[in-house]
């Protein structure tokens, strides 16, 4: 039995049949550039499966070796990778510049970081295994645009059309190129050091040559524009780095628009934390200690059993710990299916995080009616959960040696969760404001009710819904 065998084997005991399939058949037979940079929402999308499914086996295939994973902050304008970290622990700036653009962004991980899988050279050696020997059409697909950009298949064609002219520049050397501009923008990029120089082309036209030089370092300078007339044009690139670069000179025009904006879902990092596989397989090992990620919306709720001390008088100790085991265990398979993650517990309370308000909603929703039919299949009436919810801002951290997070946020939906009475939801007003929420609650006939309140720590009353 040969080594990827044994591997698949292994996988097939953690992950979905299908999916499993799936990704050997890709290891096996897939072309080169479909093995790097792995989109989990576009192949679960094309291959027809779920993509909790999806991400579930491309994580443990990570866990085997069979696959590597990636967290590229990536352009939110162009979606070119502006840094690949191998891990979120070296996701220290907090800001990134894409000079394709001529754009700073704040460093937030709800669409600036994007998770992607790569086969592991141990199972199988691709092309972007060895970068510096990519093309320059391949350079840009499989290194530098991330895996939310819709590609067409003849990249090459197409970037032929956009450029006046590119050149692979070994380290050390340098190329003139002589060019004919005509009236438009035009940018000098290398996708290799992410250098660029806008060109802007006015005015009369002339016949005297005009001259630009353009020095490649792992120097980050700033991006400016330099005004030419019309006319021919001496330019002179030099590459100082010690690895080649692949400058190339861009025709700024509606078909680069066109190609730039093209784009198709992919996996977030905020989306990762919030997914109960990666939680479990990555539990301590997900950011550094002092390290702090923001996230600009993220949505917590909280459920805790009510008079729990009661129940433990009423029915024993063993019968208790019983029921209440089985609780988190009902409560954290339906967290996981409605895309989200149990962040703690505490005592006989839940701390979970969900990507969206709906999610969160719809799982407190099928949460309560769990508790109801455990309840009544254990003679246990009195086996009702308080929740409430809460959508804000806030910062990953580490705290207590695992993966969490703190600020007002979060301080909100554990207040929240404290007025709730017996079988209730109460929710925020940035919960049932969401679009997807109102969707949610109306296709069910629930009909929230307002109520104004204050909360410890927060000066203002806070608006509040309770889900009947």
């Amino acid at each position: 039995m040969s080594e990827i065998e044994t591997l698949f084997g292994v996988l097939r005991q953690s992950a979905d049949a299908p999916v499993v399939d799936m990704l050997e058949r890709m290891v096996r037979e897939g072309p080169d550039h479909a093995l790097c940079k792995i989109n989990a929402l576009h192949l679960a999308r094309t291959a027809k499966l779920g993509e909790e499914q999806v991400i579930a086996g491309l994580l443990h295939a990570v866990g085997l070796g069979i696959l590597e994973m990636t967290w590229n902050v990536m352009c939110p304008s162009c979606a070119g990778v502006l840094s690949a970290n191998k891990s979120l622990k070296t996701v220290n700036s907090p800001q990134y510049h894409c000079a394709f653009c001529a754009a700073g962004y704040e460093t937030t991980l709800d669409n600036l970081v994007e998770v992607t899988f790569a086969v592991s050279p141990r199972v199988r050696r691709i092309a972007a295994h060895n970068a510096d020997e990519l093309p320059l059409a391949e350079y840009y697909r499989q290194v530098f645009w991330s895996s939310a950009i819709e590609l067409p298949p003849d990249l090459d064609g197409l970037l032929r059309e956009l450029t006046l002219e590119s050149v692979d520049l070994p380290p050390g050397e340098r190329a003139i190129l002589s060019l004919q501009v005509q009236p438009g923008m035009l940018i000098v990029f290398d996708p290799v050091t992410h250098t660029a120089q806008y060109i802007e082309v006015k005015g009369e036209e002339t016949a005297e040559r005009q001259t630009l030089s353009l020095i490649f370092n792992k120097s980050e300078v700033p991006v400016d524009a330099v005004s030419l007339r019309p006319g021919p044009l001496r330019l002179t690139l030099e590459n100082r780095t010690d690895g080649r670069v692949l400058p190339a000179v861009w025709v700024m025009n509606q078909r680069l628009d066109d190609l730039l904006t093209r784009r198709k879902p992919s996996l977030t990092a905020k989306r990762l934390l919030t997914n109960q596989t990666f939680r479990d397989l990555y539990r301590t090992d997900t950011l550094a200690i002092g390290q702090r990620l923001k996230i600009l919306s993220l949505t917590f709720l909280f459920s805790d059993l009510k008079d729990s001390t009661g129940l433990y008088e009423h029915v024993g100790d063993l019968v208790a710990f019983d029921l209440v085991n089985e609780h988190f265990r009902l409560l954290q398979e339906i967290i996981a299916s409605e895309q989200g993650a149990v962040v703690k517990t505490i005592g006989d309370a839940v701390m979970a995080t969900f990507e969206t308000p709906d999610r969160a909603i719809a799982a407190a929703i099928r949460m309560r009616e769990a508790m109801s039919e455990l309840g009544a299949q254990r003679q246990h009436q009195g086996l009702l959960l308080k929740m409430g919810i809460h959508e804000g801002s806030c910062l990953a951290v580490t705290l207590n040696g695992q993966q969490d997070y703190f600020g007002q946020t979060v301080n909100i939906a554990s207040r929240v969760q404290g007025l709730a009475a017996s079988r209730a939801i109460v929710v925020t007003e940035a919960v049932v404001d969401n679009a997807e929420t109102r969707t949610l609650l109306d296709a069910g006939g629930l009909n929230p009710t307002r109520r104004s309140v204050a909360l410890s720590g927060i000066a203002d009353k806070v608006s509040v819904y309770e889900i009947p």
